[in-house]
């Protein structure tokens, strides 16, 4: 395995978001449409939604949400993770995850005091993921959702989750 490249985060802008579209359209089968860029660049949550520079260029992103799940209880819900395909197998994937860990320790009495879990959905024949999240982070794959996807074969994904409290 190749050595952790020593990335910097950046936060995604309104500026900037147009960065997000190219890494999205290089690492994912599915297009996100305006209003998902839009979202993320006005919600200025650099804390949650970050870019992965390496020696000044954009190399990966993550973007993260909070939802809510019932009785004021919420969790953090990983919309995208994506590394440039050079970049792959240098950690940048899980430099990034671990932020949004670090983040939610960090204010886990605080701004995320109502936060419980942290959950994705990865297609199902998305093995390299599946590995990623559950082997490095100790996700636990769920439940089936059938037909998740419109435009990708297969069309069904995993919840993968976390609990972050007991």
């Amino acid at each position: 395995m190749s050595r952790p490249l020593p990335i910097e985060y950046g936060a995604i802008t309104p500026e900037n978001v147009e960065e997000l579209r190219k890494v999205n359209a290089a690492c994912f089968p599915v297009s996100y449409n305006a209003g998902f860029y839009r979202e993320i660049a006005v919600r200025r949550d650099d804390r949650l939604n970050k870019f992965a520079f390496y020696s000044g260029k954009v190399v990966g992103a993550v973007c993260t949400r909070l939802e809510p799940i019932s009785n004021n209880r919420h969790r953090l819900y990983i919309m995208t993770l994506g590394v440039l395909a050079a970049y792959r197998g240098r950690e940048v994937g899980t430099q990034l995850i671990q932020s949004i860990l670090d983040y939610f320790e960090e204010e886990r009495d605080g701004k995320l005091a109502t936060v419980d879990e942290i959950c994705l959905h990865v297609q199902t024949s998305n093995e390299d993921a599946i590995r990623f999240y559950i082997q490095r982070f100790g996700f636990v794959k769920g439940e089936i959702v059938e037909n998740y996807y419109r435009r990708i074969d297969p069309p069904h994904c995993y919840l993968l989750f976390k609990k972050l409290r007991p």
